[in-house]
């Protein structure tokens, strides 16, 4: 390739990457002269696109959309990042599957041969794919009332049957619009529950016309995937688990280190250590600390005591063939019941 033309090429990338250039630093990025860049924005201006001067101190440019612009320009890195995006799009849970194949399929006609052969080597399988498809009309709707910042009304469909036949509109603030394992989440301020809800997408039925604008409110702790995640896991907005307990186990602090999670651990001895962890339940608690397969001292608190007791009845009644009767209910914790239900209203 000439290397005018290389030079070209390389000048429209930068353009498309942000929103404003300044000349003396395309002129450093491509190891020019400024009266080059100028010369050659002059040339991509000939060839229909739309370039326009910034004015300022130093002066630049910007690549503006236009109503007939010419094919996009993508390097090789471009090109591979775009592929797999889409190849993803698929497992995204947005309904847009056929569409991202179609897209990837017109992406790779226009390229040259050696970038088509390196979308066709690649291929990328989600694991983490839901079988909960969303709209796209629906998807649009919900980013659309959250950059507007305007209230919105829509039917929704619970896990559980609700208890009225028909049930009135949620109204809420929508905050963001999230994905996780394979499916879109809400994430809004419900104005009737005076809460924050995480509303599963699949489930949204949007009413038109949407309500007045709010201002914004602040979300506990300001990171929204950190917010997501600790609502799914049961903890409450800052991160802390509803049921922390303290025990001491005969192993060294080492090899619970490695598997305590976000659990403290502090070495008592060579085979001795203290370890303070949390659940969202103090069965839960109980199970997850069983698993180190050695002697264990509660420290407390007295809960996760219970939670012991009430673990050793249930497994000494699963042991036993002869019995087949469920022993008495949850200890004093949210339990797994009561955390599906709080999970099937969200």
């Amino acid at each position: 390739m000439p290397k005018t033309s290389a030079r070209l090429l390389a000048l429209l990338s930068l353009l498309q990457a942000r929103r404003d250039w300044p000349g003396a630093l395309l002129a450093e990025r491509l190891d020019v002269s400024a009266r080059t860049v100028r010369r050659d924005v002059d040339r991509l201006r000939e060839l229909g696109y739309p370039i326009a001067a910034v004015k300022g101190p130093d002066g630049g440019y910007r690549l503006d959309a236009g109503a007939e612009l010419p094919p996009l320009l993508f390097d090789d890195d471009q090109a591979v990042a775009l592929a797999v995006a889409l190849q993803l799009a698929a497992a995204s849970g947005a309904d847009i599957g056929e569409a991202a194949a179609r897209a990837l399929n017109t992406v790779r006609q226009v390229m040259p041969a050696r970038l088509r052969h390196r979308i066709d080597t690649l291929r990328v399988t989600a694991v983490d794919r839901s079988d909960a498809r969303v709209d796209s009309a629906v998807l649009t709707a919900l980013s659309a009332a959250v950059h507007a910042r305007e209230v919105l009304r829509f039917d929704y469909t619970p896990a559980t049957p609700p208890e009225r036949a028909d049930p009135p509109p949620r109204r809420v603030e929508p905050h963001h619009l999230v994905t996780r394992a394979g499916r879109w989440y809400l994430l809004a301020w419900d104005l009737d529950r005076d809460d924050w809800r995480t509303f599963r997408a699949d489930r949204i039925t949007p009413r038109t016309p949407t309500g007045p604008r709010f201002t914004p409110r602040e979300l506990p702790g300001g990171d929204v995937p950190a917010f997501v995640a600790n609502r799914f896991r049961g903890t409450d907005p800052t991160g802390g688990w509803p049921c922390r307990g303290e025990v001491i186990l005969d192993l060294p602090a080492a090899v619970v280190s490695a598997y305590s999670g976000d659990g403290v651990v502090e070495e008592l001895g060579p085979d001795r250590c203290r370890l303070l962890l949390g659940s969202w339940s103090w069965t839960g608690l109980a199970t997850a600390l069983g698993r180190f397969d050695t002697d264990i001292e509660v420290v407390g608190p007295p809960e996760l005591r219970d939670a012991f007791a009430h673990l050793a009845r249930r497994y000494a009644h699963a042991g036993d063939a002869r019995r087949r009767f469920p022993v008495d209910g949850d200890p004093p914790g949210r339990g797994v019941a009561g955390f599906a239900r709080d999970q099937q209203t969200r």
